[in-house]
């Protein structure tokens, strides 16, 4: 039975069950589907969508009008291309192929949206900020960082989510669920997205080339950074000063140079940092750990630079070059230093 609920702008479609359990499920769906701009309701299952044409599509599901079922889960579809790109889920198949790098999807759509990483292709843009994504559901999903929308809730510590898929995640916390198990060590993830990643840690496969330098990364997110490297494009800006940066955690990073924050103490000293990385190194001085070494002499050191400044001892190179004079040096320091024999300044 259909009847109409009044919302705060419009009517919307509440659709009354049996059970008082029923309806209180179909007016939360309701609800929340307008707080997501979803103003059209089927009136068989409740689902909300936000344009009319989306609504048509799917009411066509539950009619005769959607003759390919699936026979492994039994969905069905309207169309045969849509039923032919969901069977390869069962079948694995992937028959589209990226010429740059070789790697396979299972839909055309999906093969489309890769290549504007190769390309850096970001057609949608944030009509807020300007900011550009390559997916209109990345679009989506960012707009409710403007809108301070988090319609998904954790119904055990309430904690709000942008995303229905970080909410599934976050409530694996709680009941402690990783659901996916790596055949070769017996590690357990609760993202089937990171059991991927840690296979290739046993496999070497590195699939994601780049066509420029030809370095290979095993994670996506790692190439996209690296790209960054030959486009030049810094797309994180600090909003105190102007600069831009490749990547958000040198973002955060400086960010903290305006706010005094230094949130890393060395448990020993009480010594605060700006950055983990520089703690770490820190805490070698009260460790006495000299994880870097030698090649030539076997001589260890706290800190990869020092390494690198050692090394050229062995190889005699001394690519600090006094101008003044072509008179060169190992180290800055040292050329520094000779510096102010020039300029008549005293050495300390």
């Amino acid at each position: 039975m259909e009847d109409w609920m009044r919302g705060s702008d419009s009517y919307l479609p509440l659709f009354l069950s049996s059970t008082v359990e029923d309806n209180q499920s179909q007016i939360g769906k309701m609800r929340t589907g307008y707080r997501l701009g979803k103003h059209f309701g089927c009136s068989t299952c409740g689902e909300y969508f936000r344009r009319k044409y989306s609504l048509l599509a799917h009411e066509r599901t539950h009619s005769d009008k959607c003759p390919y079922t699936c026979s492994e889960c039994g969905r069905r579809f309207c169309k045969k291309s849509h039923f032919v790109d969901h069977q390869r889920t069962h079948t694995g198949e992937k028959p589209n192929s990226c010429s740059k790098c070789g790697k396979s999807f299972n839909r055309k759509s999906t093969l489309k949206n890769h290549l504007r990483i190769h390309t850096g292709e970001r057609p949608f843009s944030c009509s807020e900020c300007g900011k550009h994504f390559r997916q209109r559901y990345s679009l989506d999903v960012h707009l409710k960082i403007h809108t301070g929308e988090k319609p998904y809730s954790c119904s055990e510590c309430e904690k709000c989510f942008r995303k229905k898929k970080q909410l599934a995640l976050h409530q694996m916390t709680h009941t402690g669920e990783k659901p996916h198990a790596c055949s070769e060590c017996g590690k357990r993830f609760s993202r089937e997205q990171d059991l991927v990643k840690h296979l290739r840690t046993h496999t070497g496969e590195k699939p994601n080339l780049c066509s420029e330098c030809g370095k290979s990364f095993n994670h996506q997110s790692d190439f996209v950074r690296h790209l960054r490297i030959h486009t030049g494009e810094k797309p994180y800006s600090c909003k105190l000063c102007g600069k831009d940066f490749r990547m958000r955690p040198n973002l955060v990073d400086h960010l903290r140079i305006h706010t005094g924050e230094k949130p890393f103490s060395c448990l020993e000293c009480g010594r605060c940092f700006v950055q983990r990385h520089n703690l770490m190194v820190h805490q070698r001085t009260h460790t006495g750990e000299k994880p870097f070494s030698c090649p030539e002499c076997g001589k260890c050191f706290s800190h990869k630079s020092t390494v690198v400044t050692h090394l050229r001892i062995h190889t005699g190179e001394k690519p600090y070059l006094c101008t003044l004079c072509g008179k060169c040096y190992s180290r800055k320091t040292g050329l520094d230093s000779h510096l102010k024999t020039h300029s008549g300044e005293k050495l300390l």
